[in-house]
């Protein structure tokens, strides 16, 4: 038998092991599922057997990009649970048969932002589009030695994937495979930043401009802080009939208003403007669409969506001194990964957040590329991929 094949753990540990991967070879094209080399964990590192992944459209955004930060050949995913198969030196937070989520946010529980209720944002291991693991080395090699990139330090369409501790965080196993991955990134964006950024209020009023997966993630989030009026924008129609489910009570068809702006029905809607506005979508002219819509003294705008980089952002002296607004970022929710991951869990678990909605598809990994032509032609909100099925 070939020394690499995948086996049990006991005699893989230590050793490079040889397993399936679709591998992202041009951009633009299909990914090509091949068999890849994946080294054995390092220092502070763990080795993750990868039961299911769920595709995210960053996934879409990075296979199609044609220049840097793209990088080929490279292995994409980032929403992923796993066990944990083998563990690196200096490893005690984790041992072999763990279940474990992967997370592109690092928590070291070190520094002084992981220390700090304050934020989410790792000192120690920063968040950055990089394409290797945080020591600047990758774990992947194909059969003819050449070395393979990694994807926000996860990397989770394949079967075997190597981490930081800081990026993983261990979860019951109880919790259904399938309803865990979407944990690692897009639910947990959504809901958190409803939850921890915006800290919306019950019988508030919340405006989210787009209506994707993130959208109605943030939507969820409104709906179990008790939002009364939760406004979906989105220029699509057919939409709000699925947003009903996630707790979207209006709808802004944004192509048909008229002589009137966006902000402006907000803002006859909820009588002066939305206490909380979420921009969902990935475009400077949204943000400062939203940013107008919410509400003079205390209105929170809060930016989830991606823009091109160097995109700008306008506004007037007056509108920030004068109206009291405030607008802030949010990575990852504001979700500290090690232990707000544990919060949804067990919200779901209680029967409080409802993952299943979110999940429309379910393939097998020799079927990942249907997963992509399903998000991209609009037919999917969360297409789970098994590494087994």
């Amino acid at each position: 038998m070939d020394k690499t094949k995948k086996v049990s753990s006991k005699s893989t540990s230590g050793k490079p092991i040889r397993c399936r991967a679709a591998v992202a070879r041009k951009a633009g094209e299909p990914l090509v599922i091949e068999e890849v080399i994946v080294a054995p964990p390092q220092t502070g590192e763990v080795r993750v057997k990868i039961i299911c992944t769920s595709l995210c459209y960053s996934d879409v955004t990075f296979l199609n990009l044609k220049d840097p930060p793209a990088c080929f050949p490279r292995i994409l995913g980032h929403e992923a649970v796993g066990v944990i198969e083998s563990v690196g030196e200096g490893v005690s937070e984790f041992v072999e048969g763990d279940m474990v989520i992967p997370t592109f946010m690092s928590e070291c529980g070190e520094c002084t932002d992981c220390k700090s209720k304050k934020s989410n944002l790792c000192s120690k291991f920063p968040f950055q589009i990089s394409p290797w693991l945080h020591d600047g080395t990758s774990r992947f090699t194909d059969l003819k030695g050449e070395t393979i990139h990694h994807f926000l330090f996860v990397s989770s369409f394949t079967e075997y994937t190597v981490l930081h501790v800081a990026n993983v965080t261990k979860v019951d196993s109880a919790i259904p495979p399938n309803r865990a991955c979407l944990l690692a990134c897009g639910v947990s964006t959504g809901v958190g930043a409803a939850w921890k950024s915006a800290n919306v209020e019950a019988g508030s009023t919340v405006a989210i401009f787009g209506l994707g997966s993130i959208g109605l993630a943030v939507a969820e989030g409104a709906r179990l802080c008790g939002a009364a009026k939760i406004i979906g924008v989105d220029i699509n129609p057919e939409k709000f009939e699925t947003a009903k489910a996630f707790g979207v009570t209006d709808f802004v068809d944004s192509r048909s208003t008229g002589d009137k702006r966006v902000s402006q029905i907000i803002i006859e809607m909820t009588d002066g403007g939305a206490d909380y506005c979420f921009e969902c979508v990935g475009r400077a002219f949204l943000v400062e669409e939203a940013f107008a819509s919410s509400r003079k003294g205390w209105g929170k705008t809060i930016v989830l969506g991606v823009d091109q980089p160097g995109s700008q952002l306008k506004f007037t002296s007056f509108d920030v001194l004068h109206l009291g607004k405030t607008i802030s970022g949010s990575l990852f929710g504001g979700l500290k990964p090690k232990t707000d991951i544990q919060t949804l869990i067990k919200r779901y678990m209680d029967k409080e957040l409802e993952l299943d909605k979110f999940v429309t598809h379910e393939v097998g990994f020799e079927d990942i590329n249907k997963a992509f032509d399903l998000l991209i032609g609009g037919k999917s909100l969360r297409c789970v991929i098994w590494m087994d099925k």
